[in-house]
């Protein structure tokens, strides 16, 4: 089965929930839909996610020159993430050039998964299962009357473990908005906290200390600059809530620095940014050998095939935003993510919502 094309849409998906963080506001989904067609007419599906609708041209032109650069290649993953990464040496394979590279494995690895008539997770060794998520939807930087009343609705959609983000511009707002967020869903839900990089070392040191007197907060989640690796161990040493860490490795070669330095207690993946199935298997193996317990990052739908195969499987981070335009979005139950039977990874397009929010 070889490659004869890969197509790139991209699309403007509307959240349900529009999502304020500390360094953006956002409103829709801004995806890009790749489709891996092959000489055997199997069709391996992914999507990439993009922060803006000014970010996409570029990416889809990585997967585009990258296209042709597989044109006619077999559909075996790792083969073709060996030469795609010294094809882009010189260049350097990180950001961007890694997302496309990245959005390239995971639809490889769907449309291979679908040749063999077996769900990814099979195809990974592993067997479907459960996987416990936390609803990452909302809970965004917002006044605390509608903060708290949006962690209620959170928990009510069956989860029980959710995220706040943090970063206001004052430590004490910061500390009200998680008060009114624990005193809404009670001691037996999980919280997690969420800083995309807002802070110095010094202020994530002051806050951190704040949340650690505070209490009940399960992880403080990249309180500084994501590659401050340095300045992230010394959190770590220091505060008694763990450091997350994550989203932002590019690649497992990233992820290793960051292990090696002491940076977080937890390591949270992101399919896009660590290399796709590929770059996660290897992220996987070591987190297993730092004895590290490992999330996702966003893509519940390919996440939950790969948490399944990971040995230190820890939490799903579930998002719905990519749901308005998937013809069957992932199924939950008791707060967990059901991982599809079909073969692949179970991505497929609702076309008539593609065609209605393409950009």
């Amino acid at each position: 089965m070889r490659i004869r094309n890969i197509r790139v849409r991209p699309v403007a998906a509307p959240m349900k929930r529009p999502l304020t963080t500390s360094t953006a506001a956002l409103t829709a989904a801004t995806l890009l839909l790749l489709d891996l067609e092959t000489d055997a007419g199997v069709v391996g599906r992914s999507y990439l996610f993009s922060p803006g609708k000014h970010n996409v041209p570029p990416i889809a032109k990585l997967v585009e020159a990258m296209s042709e650069m597989v044109k006619g290649d077999e559909v075996a993953p790792l083969v073709l993430e060996r030469k795609l990464r010294a094809r882009y040496a010189l260049l350097g394979v990180h950001n961007i050039v890694l997302f496309a590279m990245a959005g390239i494995d995971m639809a490889a690895w769907d449309a291979l998964a679908i040749s063999l008539g077996q769900p990814l997770v099979r195809l990974l060794g592993a067997a479907p299962r459960p996987i416990p998520a936390y609803n990452s939807k909302g809970l965004g930087i917002m006044p605390l009357a509608p903060l708290a009343k949006e962690a209620n609705e959170l928990v009510a959609e069956g989860f029980r473990a959710v995220k706040l983000r943090m970063g206001r511009p004052e430590a004490r707002d910061d500390l009200e908005a998680l008060r009114a967020v624990k005193q809404a869903i009670g001691p037996d839900i999980v919280l997690m906290v969420d800083f995309n990089q807002a802070l110095s070392v010094a202020e994530a040191l002051q806050r951190g200390r704040m949340i650690d007197d505070e209490g009940g907060v399960y992880w403080i989640e990249e309180p500084i600059r994501a590659d401050d690796f340095a300045g992230a161990a010394r959190l770590a040493r220091e505060l008694a809530t763990p450091i997350q860490l994550g989203e932002n490795f590019m690649g497992p070669e990233q992820m290793a620095q960051a292990l090696a330095a002491g940076a977080c207690d937890y390591a949270m993946p992101d399919a896009q940014r660590i290399g796709g199935v590929t770059g996660w298997l290897r992220a996987a193996a070591l987190a297993q050998g730092a004895g590290i317990e490992m999330s996702s990052h966003l893509f519940p739908e390919v996440s939950c095939h790969l948490l399944a195969a990971t040995p230190t499987c820890h939490w799903l981070e579930y998002v719905d935003w990519a749901n308005p335009i998937l013809e069957e979005p992932v199924e939950l139950k008791d707060g967990n993510v059901l991982i599809p039977s079909q073969p692949g990874a179970g991505i497929a397009w609702n076309e008539k919502a593609v065609e209605r929010y393409a950009l």
